[in-house]
């Protein structure tokens, strides 16, 4: 009887304890700091396609942009190579080219340490107080352990800037690679309406939705390879409804210092 009581009890001591939220997040902002100067030797293309959207949904316009984008102290640069999927040529390739060039060299002359810590994982920091966390769980994802947690934005909770403030709004679940302590993927949805200016200025729609899926790339580097949203707002007196999709993919490793001055990455 004693044996069987200790074989039940074993899975249970042997689980790793899920950890909170927060100190998942330090681990995983510390983390992110090495992932920056390793993300400096990588290149990849974006392709981003719009759909404009009429007041019941249906698509009126579709346009793309394709870009070669690559980071030069921390900086990201994208230079754009394809407007709905014709590749840029004559004046237009060359004035995109000095655009480029422009950027480069203003990178170089600019503070690392002042683009660290931006993107996703600085937002969660920032959306983290304004929100209530639930229902924590393992679960596998892309055949990879991976933490969960849900959310749900506080009305009474005291927002200082505005992501803060829209935070209130939203809700969605947030996955962290186990193992490599990285964002693997974000789902969020406004269930309120969310009105800057009090409205006078702007406000995103109730029904706004944003994905986001970070995946494994190489050298423990992790990288956004799509994102998904969906957005009802309004600006002044004008309304818009799109979806957005945006695929990351081609990623190639080359040497910054290989550039040649202020020249981009080769293709």
């Amino acid at each position: 009887m004693r044996l069987l009581a200790i074989s039940l009890l074993v899975p249970f001591a042997c689980a790793q304890a899920i950890p909170d939220l927060e100190t998942l997040i330090k681990e995983v902002q510390a983390n992110q700091h090495k992932m920056d100067d390793i993300r400096e030797n990588y290149t990849f293309h974006r392709l981003i396609t719009t759909d404009e959207l009429d007041e019941k949904g249906a698509i009126v316009k579709t346009t793309s942009t394709e870009r070669e984008v690559f980071f030069v102290n921390g900086r990201q640069i994208g230079r754009l190579v394809k407007k709905n999927g014709v590749e840029l040529k004559g004046s237009e390739g060359k004035s995109e080219q000095a655009r480029v060039t422009n950027m480069v060299k203003m990178a170089m002359k600019s503070d690392p340490k002042v683009r660290r810590g931006r993107g996703n994982i600085s937002l969660i920091s920032e959306i983290l107080p304004m929100v209530k966390i639930a229902n924590p769980r393992r679960i596998t994802f892309h055949r990879r352990s991976t933490l969960a947690f849900d959310f749900t934005g506080d009305p009474n909770a005291k927002g200082k800037s505005t992501n803060e403030n829209a935070a209130k709004k939203m809700a969605g679940t947030i996955w962290f690679d186990e193992a490599d302590r990285q964002v693997a993927r974000i789902e969020i949805h406004f269930y309120d309406n969310f009105r800057i200016g009090g409205g006078l200025l702007a406000s995103v729609q109730k029904g706004t939705t944003f994905e986001v899926e970070q995946s494994p790339i190489s050298d423990g580097l992790w990288m956004q390879t799509s994102r998904e949203q969906h957005i009802t707002a309004r600006i002044v007196v004008k309304s818009f409804r799109e979806n957005e999709h945006v695929k990351n993919f081609d990623f190639k490793k080359f040497n910054v210092d290989a550039l040649e001055h202020t020249s981009p990455p080769p293709k």
